[in-house]
């Protein structure tokens, strides 16, 4: 079985913590695209992590976790993050850590040149983590990138890396005016966080196939949402790969398989980091309000989330570029305390309404078209079942389902792992 756990809006959608919560009944996790750019958050009888790099299914004992193709992989972040790991008592080894040979490696110079490329757009910013990741995508779709399984042959490697260092520093030094990378010091930078990782580097596609007709279940997490995806979010205050589930196989390795089910996440209310437009956003009070009830700072970069209602058009988009098949619902318990609970059900433009999402060069002059729905005034923290919750919490949740046409079947009501409702 192969299953894609996604995201439907901007990321941040609590799609580590679905992860950890689901991959009880995996055999296999594996994060098949982005880097270090984003945060899975967890929490569990171990305390709270934040994962960056490594699948969520790292936290959970006997799940094996891969490291796919389409991933690019910061060797001294992914050094740390295990370090981290380690001292909370989490068990990392080849046996239950697999880092695919072809996956492409972020080099020091590609977060030199993220940061560079920032600072010259100044108030034109994209809002870019700063990780090197649209460099180093541009690296690998230019041929000019460093792969992981170059890490098990450091003498073959040495001899491509005076070529390519030279090549960057065209753009370093001339075009930023900055020091040029040092080709000793990019070897250095291999041999201290990559020599370390040989073990775990294979062909994880091989490794993947084998389990799928031995009859494991595998999942393949995604990171961020269908809103940042290169060529379906909002362009271009994106990320640099594919996040949607039609990508997932390819991403981990095995594009000759087909996805089985595709869980989509997304919150009871939306958040976004970074820049872009962001139609239903809330401002001034209201906004820091749900902003400080829902912990919304970025897990990767502790920005604060720009937030605002539920927004079904954005949703539904989502949930059609994903092929979701169900959702997982997260954060319900934010909006417990509220007499009634906003939701964006359309957009309007220029006196036309609009249900289904548009192109993005028109969304900064979308507004939103606001409906209410009776909120609760308790707290669902402590809800187990569905006949736990109050009749108003299951209406907002069926008028999600009813708006954007798809099947809720898990509620989250708090951070911890067994803080959950299924339907």
């Amino acid at each position: 079985m192969l299953t894609a756990i996604v995201g439907i809006n901007w990321g941040d959608e609590g799609k580590g913590r679905m992860v950890d919560l689901l991959s009880k009944d995996y055999d296999i996790v594996c994060r098949y695209q982005g880097g270090n750019n984003a945060g899975h958050t967890v929490i569990n009888e171990r305390g709270k992590f934040i994962l960056n790099l490594l699948p969520s299914g790292i936290l959970r004992e006997g799940v094996v976790c891969v490291m796919g193709p389409g991933m690019v992989i910061d060797i001294k972040h992914l050094a740390g993050e295990m370090a981290r790991l380690r001292e909370a008592g989490i068990r990392i080894s080849p046996e239950n850590l697999k880092i695919s040979d072809r996956a492409v490696i972020t080099m020091p110079y590609n977060v030199q040149q993220d940061c560079l490329e920032e600072e010259r757009l100044a108030d034109k910013k994209f809002g870019s983590t700063k990780r090197g990741i649209a460099p180093v995508y541009a690296d690998k779709y230019l041929k000019k990138a460093f792969r992981m399984g170059e890490l098990k042959n450091l003498a073959l490697l040495k001899k491509r890396l005076p070529d390519i260092v030279e090549w960057k520093n065209l753009t370093i030094v001339n075009a930023y005016g900055a020091a040029p990378v040092k080709a000793e010091e990019m070897l250095a930078y291999f041999e201290e966080y990559g020599a370390p990782l040989q073990e775990y580097i294979c062909d994880t596609g091989l490794y993947l196939n084998r389990a799928h007709k031995e009859g494991k279940k595998i999942m393949l997490e995604a990171q961020l949402g269908a809103l940042r995806d290169i060529d379906y979010g909002i362009y271009p205050y994106t990320s640099s790969s594919n996040n949607i589930a039609a990508y997932g196989p390819i991403g981990a390795g095995v594009p000759n398989l087909k996805l089985d089910k595709t869980i989509g996440i997304m919150k009871a209310y939306s958040s976004c980091v970074g820049e872009g437009p962001f139609t239903a956003e809330y401002f001034g009070e209201k906004a820091e309000k749900l902003r400080a009830a829902g912990g919304e700072y970025g897990a990767a970069t502790g920005r604060p989330r720009r937030v605002g209602p539920f927004d079904a058009v954005a949703s539904k988009y989502g949930i059609r570029c994903q092929g979701a098949d169900e959702i997982a619902l997260t954060k319900l318990d934010i909006l417990s305390g509220h007499d009634e609970i906003e939701v964006c059900v359309a957009y309007a433009l220029h006196g036309q309404l609009l249900t289904e999402f548009p192109f993005t060069d028109v969304l900064d002059e979308c507004k939103p078209v606001i409906e209410t729905v009776k909120g609760w005034n308790q707290d669902i923290s402590k809800c187990r079942k569905k006949e736990d919750l109050p009749k108003e919490a299951l209406d907002y949740i069926r008028f999600i389902e009813e708006t954007c046409e798809c099947k809720i079947r898990y509620v989250s009501v708090g951070a911890e792992r067994d803080a959950y409702v299924e339907l």
